[in-house]
């Protein structure tokens, strides 16, 4: 009990210093929050697309873009942690009497609460645009956790390579692997509208799922019940990989 105790206290106390940090710094803060209502309002008036897409392309738009939200910006996260290491801020808080893993507890939950607060600002900006959710208050925080939830997947695979790069001028180069994620998935278009091996890979990603799945909850086109357990099990298995994978990365920092 007493470890545990610990542990939360430590990542509290590392949560807030990322926090703290927002006040001394609110320009990315603010960057992180307005990219994405701009993808969304590029795609939406400026790019057009819905292509294969019954019904309002609104509908179909601000739900995909959702999920794309959730796996980008992971280049904020990779850079916190990598300046931190190259500052050689980490090896003086694995000097202290801390919980193993807390700083990179502490770095997620920051960052999990930005995304809520992304989340927040672009289903403002959908409802403005016209969108709205038809599946009633429990799916709609269904919607929301089915995110989150992916978001917080993303987080620890960004966490865990930005260990792996070490430094800030590597993160460039390993964050383009986001992009192919991102938008090889069906945020924008059906796979059925695809080249057939196209919208097979579009359908293996897990963005897509997470994607169908909240359609589905929205009460929207393109949504398919069968994607929720998918757009589960997905997040589920990366936190399961690439999170012990950080803290043990982690734990041999310097070693």
């Amino acid at each position: 009990m007493h470890a545990t105790s610990y542990a939360l206290t430590d990542s509290w106390t590392m949560t807030r210093r990322e926090l703290a940090r927002w006040a001394r710094q609110p320009v990315p803060v603010v960057v992180n929050l307005v990219f994405p209502v701009m993808l969304l309002l590029m795609f939406g008036y400026l790019v057009g697309g819905g292509r294969g897409v019954s019904g309002a392309y609104v509908d179909y738009l601000v739900p995909g873009m959702l999920a794309l939200t959730m796996a980008f910006g992971l280049e904020g996260t990779m850079i916190a942690v990598t300046r931190d290491l190259d500052k050689g801020v980490v090896d003086r808080f694995r000097s202290l009497p801390m919980t193993n893993g807390a700083v990179l507890v502490g770095r997620c939950a920051a960052d999990m609460l930005q995304s809520a607060a992304g989340l927040a600002v672009l289903i403002a900006v959908g409802y403005a645009l016209g969108w709205r959710a038809h599946g009633g208050p429990g799916a709609f925080l269904g919607a929301v956790g089915l995110l989150l939830l992916f978001r917080f997947a993303m987080l620890w695979v960004g966490i865990h390579l930005a260990l792996v790069a070490g430094k800030p001028e590597m993160v460039q180069a390993v964050q383009i692997l986001v992009w192919p994620v991102g938008f090889l998935s069906n945020a924008f278009a059906t796979p059925d509208a695809m080249p057939g091996w196209l919208g097979t890979l579009v359908g293996w990603n897990p963005m897509s799922h997470t994607a169908t799945a909240v359609r589905d909850l929205f009460g929207g086109p393109g949504g398919e019940a069968g994607h929720v357990w998918a757009a589960v099990g997905w997040p589920l298995a990366l936190v399961a990989v690439f999170f012990p994978l950080a803290v043990r990365r982690f734990a041999r920092l310097s070693r």
